[in-house]
């Protein structure tokens, strides 16, 4: 299987002020573009030349996990933001929240602590397990949340490239603003 960049679902200026232009473009078209380049490298001739994304991931270590891992962390990330996203969700996602955090704002701020936390270059993780009870996680490097039996639902990339120029340094900051774009019947589906 010969994997490919996936097209942004909006323009690359389309975040702006939350993400810049800049920013997506060689986030999205670099950064994710390599991924997506090595890993078809990589599993040239391979048992991975024929699987899934998400079985690569879960099967793989080394440099094969690595580009996977960020070829499927970065398609979820994408995939999570709209020009005309954010407020809250709803549905059984809502509920999920609301039972297990309180409210929506109290799992914003468990959420926010662990991106902010996240030693390093990494990501922050909403999954859900095989019974529905959502896990906040942090993922150092490329990992995913698959490789612990989860489901990934919403992913924060605390690496720097993906919000230095827009924050430089204030990761807080980046994190607090991506909830004005997060595309919420996007990560709904994956619940």
């Amino acid at each position: 299987m010969k994997f490919e960049l996936p097209a942004l679902p909006y323009e690359s200026g389309a975040l702006e002020p939350v993400i810049g232009k800049q920013t997506v473009e060689l986030h999205h078209g670099k950064h994710f573009q390599a991924y997506i380049t090595n890993l078809n490298n990589l599993i040239a001739g391979t048992k991975y030349e024929s699987m899934e994304l998400v079985d690569i991931v879960k099967d793989s270590d080394g440099p094969i996990f690595n580009n996977a891992g960020q070829a499927l962390n970065h398609t979820i990330y994408f995939s999570s933001f709209s020009p005309k996203g954010g407020g809250a969700p709803s549905g059984k996602l809502a509920d999920a929240i609301n039972a297990q955090y309180g409210d929506f704002e109290n799992f914003k701020k468990e959420f926010n602590a662990a991106a902010t936390t996240v030693f390093g270059s990494g990501w922050a993780w909403l999954s859900k397990d095989a019974n529905g009870k959502l896990v906040i996680s942090k993922e150092a490097n490329g990992s995913n949340p698959v490789v612990n039996g989860l489901t990934p639902l919403l992913g924060f990339d605390v690496w720097e490239h993906a919000y230095y120029l827009d924050y430089q340094n204030r990761r807080p900051d980046h994190v607090t603003a991506l909830w004005s774009i997060i595309d919420w019947k996007a990560v709904e589906s994956r619940y």
